[in-house]
């Protein structure tokens, strides 16, 4: 057992300054003021947050998900542990069918394993025009029966899809996504604001890394980012590294979706913890210089080199959010958003 004395802790009920106690990796209780047994660490009122749960995530330490090995996907989570993630989802770029298939089967026994959460598929269902850093070439329509082999190959590990909500089966493959307990996203769309719309009536609760790879705003066609925004139903990803958004549009979309309603991801790849250098996302060549990560071919930003632990110092100290809304945001929302 581990006594933790003078720390900051953000609880449900608020701040609360004072002690916790930890029995074999868990907290057994916290409470205010002087611990009631001697402290094995003073930790000097520093900050004690809840684990992160990055619903986001490609890669780290040179490993990514979309491998399919499990040894890199444990290096993957590993790293992102270390920076104080807990809980993380197994995002995928774009492939073909049979590739996607060979490693949604292999995740799956790590999402039984509880290695991570669940598997993200962040394509194939993605608008050409919006695609970034995703292979054009690979890109499907997300037409019934290929939804339903995808779906199936996870037996029930698949948690969350993303697709653009101007594709032809769209509005259908939303339904099936929701049908079968998995959340559906729009991303990396060309959509209108009305075709957004229908989108989130089918179903549709998530906005992948919103503003990213999607339609901009137009003061005469809205396009998907105010639907996303204004509607109750929707939680929102925002990738806070300085790169992907600027500060006062992370403090635009927190103001106008309100706190409940973001989550931070870090979509990192596999330079994360790694350093500058080539890589690969999927097939294609990565070039990494100076922490950003963009396309070898064409310069598109590709996912980021980010962990959860810097996009929360980001959030408190340039966007300027609460410390308690930071942990919303890195923590609570994307738990419950997932069950």
């Amino acid at each position: 057992m581990t006594m933790l004395a003078d720390a900051r802790m953000v609880t449900p009920d608020g701040i609360v300054d004072g002690w916790v106690d930890i029995d074999d990796g868990r907290i057994t209780a916290l409470g205010p003021g002087d611990p009631p047994r001697p402290a094995d660490r003073d930790l000097g009122w520093r900050w004690v947050v809840p684990g992160f749960v990055d619903i986001h995530v490609h890669g780290g330490a040179r490993a990514a998900y979309m491998s399919g090995h499990q040894d890199q996907a444990v290096l993957v989570a590993d790293l992102h542990r270390r920076h104080g993630t807990t809980t993380t989802m197994a995002s995928l770029v774009t492939g073909d069918e049979a590739a996607l298939t060979r490693i949604v089967t292999s995740l799956a026994e790590l999402v039984d394993d509880g290695l991570v959460a669940g598997v993200h598929l962040e394509g194939p269902f993605l608008a050409e025009a919006r695609c970034g850093a995703h292979d054009p070439a690979l890109l499907s329509e997300p037409e019934p029966a290929l939804v339903e082999r995808l779906l199936q190959a996870g037996h029930g590990t698949i948690r969350m899809v993303t697709l653009a909500a101007e594709l032809p089966y769209a509005d259908d493959a939303v339904r099936r996504i929701v049908g079968a307990g998995a959340r559906a996203a729009i991303g990396h769309t060309d959509a209108t604001y009305a075709q957004s719309r229908e989108a989130i009536e089918a179903g549709t609760t998530v906005a992948t890394h919103l503003f990213n790879a999607m339609r901009p705003l137009h003061h005469r066609e809205p396009g998907p980012v105010p639907a996303l925004l204004e509607d109750e139903r929707v939680t929102v990803e925002l990738i806070c590294d300085g790169v992907h958004l600027h500060p006062a549009v992370v403090r635009l979309a927190i103001e106008a979706a309100g706190p409940s309603r973001v989550t931070m991801v870090t979509d990192a790849m596999a330079a994360a913890g790694a350093g500058d250098g080539d890589y690969v996302l999927g097939e294609l060549a990565v070039r990494v210089e100076d922490g950003v990560a963009r396309l070898v071919e064409g310069g598109a930003i590709a996912g980021s080199t980010l962990t959860m632990d810097r996009a929360f110092q980001f959030v408190v100290r340039e966007a300027g959010v609460a410390i308690e809304d930071a942990v919303r945001m890195a923590s609570a929302n994307p738990a419950a958003l997932h069950g």
